[in-house]
Order: structure tokens, then C-alpha cells, then sequence
């Protein structure tokens, strides 16, 4: 089993080219960082249980489109549970004219993002998280 997992809750989806994805995921930590994956799972659900999960740890009650639980216990590792909503991912592309594996792989990145630093809490850090999120977006190739 890879230490890049994908897991489905309450949707309709299944993630297409996974190799390539999981290959991707470790050339931008590689690129980023020397820490190494201990294990990142994707949870890939819908609006209503990301809503939940917001709810129940961060007691935010708001839709998302991501959240990203940074589960290391070494620094030296990356461990992590994902959880990304398929509604969100397709609302989103129809607002920012994207194709839907596009906002996707910009979401799932994100998160990875996030786990090696990377923050958005200002308008500064989110646009240094938007160009980060666009370079690593050119080295998809699937």
C-alpha cells in the first residue's frame, strides 16, 4: 500500500490516474522540503460531511472545500488526513472557469501546501499560496 492514500466518503467519485497524482504529490515535497511521507490520505466526500468535520474539530459551521488535519508527530515526517468536498471542487470550477480536475489537483495541492508551511490566513499569504499552488500545477503530467 502507498503512503499516499484515497478514500471516498458519501460521494460519487472515484480519482482517476493515481500514479501520477501520488508521483506529483512527492516531487512537490521533495521540491519543497527533505521531510519524507509517513502517510497523507485523501478523503474525498461530500459538502455535507466535510460540514460535519468542520463542525464537530473546528467548530466552524461553513461549507469548505478542504481541510487539511497535519497529524506529524516528527518533524522530519509528513502525516496527514485530507479531507477534500466534491461539491465544492465542482461549484468552484464553474465559478473560476476551470475544468473540474483542475480546481481539483489546485485543491489537492493545497493541502500539501499547507502541511510543508504554507499559510493563507492574510491577503499577502494568499497570494503567495495561489502562486505556489500555480507552479506546482505545472508539474502535473498525467
Amino acid at each position: 500500500m502507498s503512503n499516499i492514500n484515497f478514500f471516498y466518503e458519501e460521494v460519487d467519485f472515484k480519482l482517476k490516474q493515481k500514479t501520477g497524482i501520488r508521483q506529483w504529490i512527492k516531487n512537490v515535497i521533495a521540491s519543497e522540503s527533505n521531510r519524507s511521507i509517513s502517510s497523507i490520505n485523501y478523503i474525498f466526500c461530500s459538502d455535507s460531511f466535510l460540514q460535519k468535520i468542520n463542525l464537530d474539530y473546528l467548530k466552524h459551521d461553513t461549507l469548505t472545500d478542504i481541510i487539511t488535519f497535519n497529524n506529524t508527530d516528527y518533524e522530519d515526517k509528513l502525516e496527514s488526513d485530507i479531507y477534500i468536498s466534491i461539491d465544492r471542487v465542482i461549484e468552484n470550477s464553474l465559478i473560476y472557469n476551470k475544468t473540474i480536475e483542475n480546481e481539483l489537483h489546485r485543491v489537492m495541492i493545497h493541502g500539501i501546501l499547507h502541511l510543508l508551511g504554507y499559510s493563507d490566513n492574510t491577503n499577502h499569504e494568499k497570494k503567495i499560496m495561489r502562486k505556489k499552488e500555480d507552479e506546482c500545477l505545472t508539474l502535473l503530467n498525467i
